[in-house]
């Protein structure tokens, strides 16, 4: 199926709705224009995120620490996510799966694909960098009259997904979200990997992980871990991350079925069952996966505060400041043994986007904000004085949390 061009317009993550038969669409499913969390939420799961730590992650009926018993061959961590899809079509419960694979001239380029068998998901393991028109093959997916389906996509594609649902029509929809917030173009994502290593071409494997480290490794076998104080993130273009991605609301994905992501992993990946839509594909993978509770360490609010201190600086076009390079060694030391981790650290890059989002929007689109900041947003970057103005938002609907700390509703706060 060729794809059309999509429809120009600010703010797009080329979704794929713009690129179908009605991109008109994008006026009503796009994330980036009015966004309906509460609403969205209660259409999904059967009620909106509640206090504590569905403040952070949206709705969920449990979270766990999860690696696959045996992990998968080329998979990014051990293979859950396409685990999950491929026990769908293994079983009859989808008649595709509608989800990335590489590029057959880039490895590293997204290319929207449907599958039908369940060994075919191996082609979908991995990390892919850079936007890809997902949505965009809903409209294949009904002309090969699939009427049971599985997703697998990022927040600003799982939206537009659910925004749609109604008219879609499918018998049966399974949505298997993954986190993001930081994406690019594959073409910038080339330059980054050359900012990395001398030979950008032999990176097979980039991973950012919940060490504080990014993970690389290289078609002759080696591997290297990079603190993250150690990236040459100052070193990248002003517009290396477009706004849309400076201003996503939704961090871990909080309208899919399940949500399969690394912040709180520790080393594993961080699983978050919302539904139970995604507690009958949890179950499915029976003694496949292995199950653990998530922890818990250390604390936030420093690092959060220097991270929107820097942030504002780069809001207003001022330089990034740089940390001493004598001190970097000592705080990558420090980070990955005294720093948040677990959910604390999944929370605090929750709480970094939510600060970024106001931040970036109130130097660049304040016109905005009121529509595209749900007030979920706001109450997450209230601790740190990152209040609305006359005019940046609705009615804030959740109670304050004066702790400092989340926990599940009806749980004890997490220490």
């Amino acid at each position: 199926m060729t794809l059309r061009a999509p429809a120009p317009r600010s703010l797009c993550t080329d979704c794929g709705v713009s690129r179908m038969k009605d991109p008109s669409a994008c006026g009503t499913a796009c994330q980036f224009i009015k966004p309906d969390y509460p609403g969205m939420e209660r259409a999904v799961h059967g009620r909106a995120r509640g206090a504590g730590d569905e403040l952070f992650f949206g709705p969920f009926q449990s979270m766990h620490r999860a690696r696959m018993a045996t992990p998968a061959t080329g998979a990014q961590w051990t293979g859950i996510t396409t685990g999950l899809a491929a026990d769908l079509l293994r079983n009859g419960k989808v008649d595709a799966v509608l989800t990335m694979v590489p590029d057959a001239g880039d490895r590293w380029k997204p290319q929207p694909t449907l599958i039908t068998e369940a060994d075919d998901m191996a082609r979908a393991r991995g990390m892919r960098m850079g936007y890809a028109p997902l949505l965009a093959l809903l409209e294949e997916a009904h002309a090969r009259a699939f009427k049971r389906l599985a997703v697998i996509g990022i927040p600003c594609q799982i939206y537009a997904l659910r925004k749609l649902e109604a008219d879609l029509r499918f018998d049966r929809l399974y949505v298997i979200g993954t986190p993001c917030s930081d994406n690019t173009t594959t073409e910038n994502f080339h330059t980054f990997l050359a900012l990395l290593d001398e030979n950008p071409d032999t990176i097979t494997y980039l991973e950012f992980r919940a060490d504080y480290r990014v993970e690389l490794r290289f078609s002759d076998g080696r591997q290297r871990l990079i603190p993250f104080l150690s990236l040459p993130i100052s070193d990248l273009p002003p517009d290396f991350f477009p706004l849309t991605c400076r201003t996503c609301v939704d961090y871990t994905n909080a309208l899919a079925d399940i949500t399969v992501g690394y912040m709180a992993g520790q080393g594993d990946q961080w699983v978050i069952v919302r539904n139970a839509r995604g507690a009958e594909m949890l179950e499915g993978l029976g003694e496949q996966i292995i199950l653990t509770a998530p922890d818990s360490k250390g604390k936030r609010h420093a690092a959060v505060k220097g991270f929107i201190a820097n942030t504002a600086r780069a809001a207003g076009g001022l330089p990034l400041r740089r940390m001493p390079n004598w001190v970097r060694p000592i705080v990558s030391w420090l980070q990955p043994r005294t720093g948040p981790r677990g959910l604390e650290f999944a929370r605090t890059r929750v709480e970094m986007k939510a600060a970024e989002t106001i931040l970036h929007l109130r130097q660049s689109l304040p016109a905005k904000m009121k529509n595209m900041i749900p007030d979920h947003v706001w109450q997450i970057a209230k601790p740190y004085a990152l209040t609305p103005e006359p005019g940046e938002s609705h009615t804030l609907p959740f109670a304050e949390n004066t702790s400092g700390e989340a926990a599940r509703p009806g749980a004890e706060p997490l220490k």
